[in-house]
């Protein structure tokens, strides 16, 4: 029931967000997912948490590669190939605290995740 109506609302959040409100959303999500293992490392179900916010961040910017893969994609050439090319930096990362899990290392996914969100919400000129 109460995933139920959680995934209600998150549908309705979805439908009145913009595309840059949606990206910010879901990277401040994957960040705070991330934020939450790395300050509970000692807990007893960290594994699955951490393995879950793994695979959200994974998801969150496989979709970004698709987008930005696609010649499409409105953004300049050199903004998406930065983009791509942090984003093989992120992927990295991530296998490598799935083979040696260290809080420390999620610091700078964390970062890019809430600092690109940032930058999503602030209104382009």
């Amino acid at each position: 029931m109460q995933q139920s109506a959680l995934n209600t609302y998150s549908n309705m959040q979805k439908d009145n967000l913009s595309g840059r409100e949606l990206e910010a959303s879901v990277l401040t999500r994957a960040g705070v997912m991330l934020k939450q293992v790395q300050e509970n490392w000692d807990a007893p179900d960290r594994d699955q948490k951490l393995t879950e916010a793994i695979k959200f961040n994974q998801k969150v910017w496989s979709f970004f590669q698709a987008e930005l893969s696609d010649p499409e994609n409105p953004l300049p050439k050199n903004l998406r190939q930065d983009i791509l090319n942090l984003s093989i930096f992120i992927d990295k990362r991530l296998f490598e605290v799935m083979a040696y899990p260290d809080p420390e290392k999620l610091a700078i996914v964390i970062d890019i995740n809430f600092n690109i969100a940032a930058g999503l919400r602030t209104k382009p000129e």
